[in-house]
């Protein structure tokens, strides 16, 4: 999804695949195997900088996999370049810690809803005959519903908690990124994110939030609440547990669908985007909200606003989490310190416009956003 030193244009690819019986076993060994790699490699990662107060590379932790193979003959099953994968992600994990101020890696369990493993190289694609073949594993059947130009890198599978089986490639079609194209007011808007509305516009555009989670929450707890009563390991409990599975990926998938389509209408129709720089993190503290903010999943939907700007060459702008978008007249630039979170529509007792919070919110943040850009002034 984005361009990085030598590579054109990154784009992920995902299919659904159809793996037989045996096939499915070969897969949860190899998910087992990474995953036993990556806490066996993050565990010597943690010793050796206690030890000598430096981390171990990973080309060394990939020499040391030839000897750990020894002891644990079952690795030889497996791809070796997917083992390989599980350093790189380790490594990946600890860039991210200051690159992007991530959260420091933790092992990895195998209770977690999704498992996966990577395959960066030597693995085919067939279009005509709708399969992929893996190494160690074979061909799988896989519904290649769209075809794609270029240079393969990384594949990743992955098994959801519901049992299906997805493959994403990532793909590089050597094409540059264009250039992000000239913005002005006219073709900037303004985007606030919210719990009663998800969005609304800086033109004066709702829109809805679906609460997909919120919609569903309670028939989950009463599913949540006979899992209770199950016997662990039963095949009820099986059942149950698979049914709550659908549920929330029903929910994740609406979601997706959702944040999908209003992200590509924002970007398709503007040549800028201007944004308020959330505080999810915090927000989430707030235990009265939390629900609410984690059901909208608003860093999802900036995420693919961001990459969809980078492949179109359209632009986001933001704004600090500090600039009070909300407590200002957009028209007068009076600024109303005693607005509180309950207050929705509120009159300037300057200028006496009526304001809806929310627009008056996503005005500002245009405004200020422009304003960085020397394009306007602040009041405008």
């Amino acid at each position: 999804m984005l361009n990085h030193n030598n590579y054109g244009m990154l784009k992920a690819y995902k299919y659904r695949m159809y793996p037989n019986q045996i096939q499915q076993e070969l897969i949860a060994k190899h998910i087992g195997a990474c995953r036993f790699i990556y806490n066996w490699a993050l565990e010597n990662k943690l010793k050796s900088y206690e030890q000598d107060g430096k981390a171990i590379s990973r080309f060394e932790l990939n020499k040391q996999i030839r000897v750990l193979k020894q002891d644990h003959e079952w690795l030889n099953e497996i791809n070796s370049q997917s083992l390989q994968g599980a350093t790189l992600n380790l490594e990946n994990a600890f860039t991210k810690i200051f690159r992007e101020k991530s959260g420091f890696p933790k092992f990895k369990s195998k209770k977690n809803p999704v498992q996966s493993f990577s395959v960066p190289q030597y693995y085919k694609v067939d279009f005509g005959n709708n399969k992929v073949y893996i190494p160690k594993i074979g061909w799988i059947k896989t519904r290649l519903h769209r075809s794609f130009d270029g240079k393969q890198r990384t594949a990743t599978i992955t098994r959801t908690p519901t049992g299906k089986y997805y493959i994403s490639i990532l793909v590089d079609d050597d094409k540059q990124l264009p250039q992000k194209q000239t913005f002005y007011e006219v073709n900037t808007v303004g985007v606030d994110v919210g719990i009663k509305d998800f969005a609304v516009t800086s033109d004066g555009e709702k829109i809805d939030n679906p609460r997909y989670l919120k919609n569903s929450i309670e028939r989950l707890k009463v599913l949540q609440k006979r899992l209770s009563r199950k016997k662990k390991g039963s095949n009820n409990y099986k059942k149950l547990k698979h049914q709550i599975a659908k549920y929330h990926e029903k929910i994740a998938n609406q979601r997706e669908d959702f944040q999908h389509k209003l992200s590509n209408k924002l970007i398709s129709e503007n040549q800028a985007v201007a944004l308020e720089c959330l505080n999810v993190k915090g927000l989430l503290r707030n235990h009265n909200l939390a629900q609410h903010i984690t059901d909208a999943s608003w860093s999802s939907f900036v995420q693919k606003l961001e990459y969809k700007a980078e492949w179109y060459g359209k632009n986001i702008i933001k704004i600090g989490r500090f600039d009070p978008s909300s407590k200002i007249c957009h028209v007068c630039g009076y600024y109303h310190q005693d607005l509180e979170l309950k207050d929705r529509e509120w009159e300037c007792p300057d200028c006496k416009t009526i304001h809806d919070r929310d627009i008056n919110a996503s005005v500002n943040i245009k405004k200020f956003a422009l304003d960085k850009q020397n394009l306007i002034s602040p009041l405008g």
